[in-house]
C-alpha cells in the first residue's frame, strides 16, 4: 500500500499561497491512550486472630506496629480447666495401658495352660475333655479382654490428642510474616471463640492495589502488564504495579471493573488505605492514523487535512482522538 501524504498547513492561507508546500507521511499504528484511574491499597493478607478456647490472657507479646514473623508467639493464654482435662486424659490412658498389661499376662497364662492340657490329652485318659474345653474358653476370654483393652487405649489416645491440640490453642502465633495493626486485649482479659478478636495482622510486604477501571478502558486487559501510579503521600514519586487479578465483571453501580494489581512494598513507603491515581494504558482497537498537529486545519465548520493523491490535493475531514507524543 502506498504511504498516505498530507500537507503541513502553517497556516492554511500560507499553504494555499505556497508553490511547493511541505508534505509528511501519515503514521499508521495502534494508539494507547492513558486515562487516570483511582485506586485503593489493601493488604495482601489480613487476619483477625481469635482465641479458640475459653481462657484468660496471660501475656501479650506484640503490639500495634510490631513486625512479626510466621510462627512467632504473639499471645499466651491460661485455661486451668483445660490443663486439668489434659492431665485426666493422660492418667486414664496410663491406667488402661496397665490394665492391658495385666490382661496380656492373663492371656499368656491361659494359652500356656491350654497348650499343656492339649498336649497331655494326646494320651488317652490323662486329661478329661471337659477340662480342655474350659481351658480353651478361658484363653478365648483372655484374648477378647486384651482386644477390648486395645480398643479402649486407642480411644483414650485420641482423647489425649484432642486435649493436647486444644492445649496448643493457648499459644496464639502469627500465621504469616506481617505487621500488627490492631490490639484489643490486655493480660487478665477473659477471651473465647465467641468474643472479640485479640489482634489483627496484615501482610504489607506486598499490597493489593484495587483500581476502578472504567468500562471504556477494559478492552485488552491482561495480567502481567505494568501500570504506573502516584500517591498523595509521596508527591513527585512514581510507583508501579503489575496487573494480577481481573474479575471480568463490572460493578453495575459505577460501571467500573475492580482490577487488582500486586505492588511490592519492600521499603514500606505505601500502606493499606492509601489512595492512588493510576495512569491506565487504554488501547484503541485497530490502527489509528497519526499526523503532526500542524497538518490539521480547524475551522468553525470542520477539521480536515489536505491529502496528496495522484499529484492532486484533497480535503479530508478528520476527527481528533488525542495526542500521542509529537503526533495527533
Amino acid at each position: 500500500m502506498r504511504p498516505i501524504e498530507v500537507v503541513l498547513c502553517l497556516p492554511l492561507v500560507a499553504v494555499l499561497a505556497a508553490q511547493a508546500p511541505e508534505t509528511v507521511k501519515v503514521v499508521i499504528r495502534p494508539v494507547e491512550r492513558g486515562t487516570h484511574v483511582p485506586g485503593e491499597f489493601l493488604p495482601y493478607q489480613s487476619v483477625d486472630l481469635h482465641a479458640r478456647v475459653s481462657s484468660f490472657v496471660r501475656e501479650v507479646l506484640a503490639d500495634r506496629g510490631s513486625a512479626v514473623r510466621k510462627g512467632q508467639l504473639l499471645v499466651s493464654l491460661d485455661a486451668p480447666e483445660l490443663l486439668a482435662q489434659v492431665a485426666e486424659a493422660e492418667s486414664k490412658l496410663r491406667t488402661l495401658e496397665a490394665q492391658k498389661a495385666q490382661a496380656e499376662a492373663k492371656l499368656l497364662a491361659a494359652e500356656s495352660t491350654y497348650e499343656r492340657l492339649k498336649a497331655a490329652s494326646a494320651t488317652p485318659g490323662v486329661v478329661a475333655g471337659h477340662e480342655l474345653l474350659l481351658a480353651q474358653k478361658e484363653a478365648d476370654a483372655a484374648r477378647a479382654l486384651v482386644r477390648a483393652q486395645e480398643g479402649a487405649i486407642l480411644a483414650a489416645q485420641a482423647s489425649v490428642r484432642v486435649f493436647k491440640e486444644m492445649e496448643s490453642f493457648l499459644r496464639v502465633t502469627a500465621p504469616f510474616d506481617g505487621v500488627i495493626t490492631e490490639r484489643l486485649v490486655h493480660p487478665g482479659a477473659l477471651v473465647g471463640p465467641a468474643g472479640k478478636h485479640l489482634l489483627t495482622i496484615e501482610d504489607i510486604g506486598t499490597l493489593r492495589l484495587v483500581a476502578a477501571v472504567p468500562e471504556t478502558a477494559v478492552a485488552g486487559l491482561q495480567t502481567g502488564v505494568k501500570v504506573s501510579f502516584a500517591v498523595p503521600a509521596h508527591p513527585g514519586a512514581t510507583f508501579s504495579g503489575t496487573v494480577a487479578r481481573i474479575p471480568r465483571s463490572l460493578d453495575p453501580k459505577t460501571r467500573t471493573m475492580p482490577v487488582e494489581l500486586d505492588v511490592a512494598n519492600t521499603r514500606g513507603l505505601l500502606a493499606p488505605g492509601m489512595y492512588a491515581e493510576l495512569r491506565w494504558p487504554a488501547r484503541r482497537p485497530g490502527n489509528s492514523l497519526l499526523v503532526p498537529p500542524s497538518s490539521i486545519v480547524t475551522t468553525t465548520e470542520r477539521s480536515f487535512v489536505i491529502r496528496v493523491r495522484g499529484g492532486k490535493a484533497e480535503w479530508v475531514d478528520v476527527r481528533r482522538i488525542g495526542p500521542d507524543g509529537d503526533l495527533v
